[in-house]
């Protein structure tokens, strides 16, 4: 990321912060944060209960359930449904645990294109080449008028001027017209609610309202999303939107409790109305279980990129501090279970401050400091940046780092 896209990523960062400021003074949102730490750390803790639970709601509601023990499997679960479908175009929203499986790589390898419907996502979709998001909620957030019209413009070889009005309308359009006949919607989900077998889904755009009127609708979501009832994930996706976007509330909410269906003929219950036909979901380990046994703290995240806008380590180098498509420290700190030692050492374990700044703007207070200080006594004996070696030796030899 060039000098000019960090730039334009801390002036968005600084009208996020302006805006959210009354907001979090609110009483009402205090005694919301504790209320969500709770739900957090119980749906943590309590998972495998949560994750049984919610395999008999979802059947019971009709909604087809898979289990993922990695990323391969989770994409093979996918394309299977999609060529059980016959089709060669997908519509997808906004997601982090989508993009850490790769879907889009992996789809385009079965020559199915997958169309972001997400403004921010397909912005980075078009730009093609380095074009990792910078905030879970505002991935484009480092691109500015200027650079988003070049990007448009080239990729949709017309001409329009940069204003972000013209974007909105060309890109929409352009959205629409590629899924106006596919009949999969692939996307993540806020949480999942175990008892009464329902997916929470949060969205200004209304593009997630899109994905789930097609004939099958695909939830890929980690195991570390569930939640015991419906008004527990209300909740998270309330403090989510106050922590994120400084909204109280978010344009939409959709609570999906299974196919679409009616029953104004008779009480008589008939399949088949106006959505989805077939909804399924797909739940993802992929080293979560192991987290939630060592790391169980940084899975109480609720996925608002606070800690990133105010990340002194972030504003410099930005998304270069992060693990695939979980940005900044908490990104690292899973790291080492969704992927490997050498993972966290790349994605920037040793260039975290400890300064804390992430846990206090944290929501649900997640010590991430902590964790990566536990990290790297775990890292000493195997991975380590270099330097810290030769320091080491002249302190033996000379008694003096220098």
């Amino acid at each position: 990321m060039n000098s000019n896209e960090i730039k334009t990523m801390n002036k968005s960062f600084k009208t996020l912060i302006e805006k959210r400021k009354r907001l979090l003074n609110d009483p009402q949102i205090k005694k919301l944060e504790e209320k969500v730490r709770i739900i957090r750390k119980d749906g943590i803790e309590n998972n495998s209960k949560l994750l049984k639970e919610a395999k008999e709601s979802l059947k019971r509601n009709n909604i087809d359930f898979f289990f993922a023990e990695n990323d391969k499997q989770a994409k093979n679960i996918v394309y299977n449904i999609i060529k059980q479908e016959g089709e060669s175009i997908v519509g997808k929203s906004k997601s982090n645990t989508l993009r850490e499986i790769a879907i889009s790589d992996f789809l385009k390898s079965k020559d199915i294109e997958l169309v972001e419907t997400d403004l921010g996502d397909r912005i980075l979709q078009l730009k093609e080449t380095d074009n990792k998001p910078t905030h879970p909620t505002g991935p484009a957030s480092h691109l500015n008028v200027e650079d988003i019209t070049n990007i448009v413009n080239l990729s949709m070889n017309i001409n329009i001027k940069p204003d972000p009005y013209e974007i909105m309308k060309v890109v929409r359009e352009d959205v629409k017209k590629r899924i106006a006949n596919s009949n999969v919607g692939l996307s993540g989900a806020n949480a999942i609610a175990s008892q009464d077998g329902s997916i929470v889904l949060i969205h200004n755009e209304g593009n997630i309202s899109l994905i789930s009127l097609m004939k099958t609708h695909i939830i890929v979501v980690g195991v570390d999303k569930l939640v015991e009832t419906v008004e527990d994930a209300i909740s998270i996706a309330k403090l989510e939107t106050v922590y994120a976007t400084g909204s109280k509330i978010t344009s939409y909410i959709n609570v999906i409790s299974g196919p679409s269906k009616t029953a104004d003929i008779e009480k008589k219950l008939l399949k088949n109305m106006y959505g989805a036909e077939k909804v399924v979901v797909i739940f993802l380990d992929n080293g979560r279980f192991e987290a939630m046994e060592n790391i169980k703290e940084s899975l109480f995240c609720i996925g608002c990129g606070s800690c990133l806008v105010t990340c002194p380590v972030y504003k410099v180098i930005a998304n270069e501090f992060g693990f695939n498509s979980y940005l900044g420290g908490r990104g690292i700190a899973i790291s080492r279970f969704l992927g490997n030692m050498n993972d966290s050492f790349d994605s920037g374990l040793y260039k975290c401050t400890t300064c804390g700044l992430c846990t206090l703007n944290c929501p649900v207070l997640i010590p991430t400091n902590e964790i990566l200080e536990e990290i790297r006594k775990c890292h000493e004996e195997e991975c380590f940046p270099k330097i810290h070696e030769e320091i080491k030796d002249k302190i033996r030899k000379n008694g003096s780092p220098y």
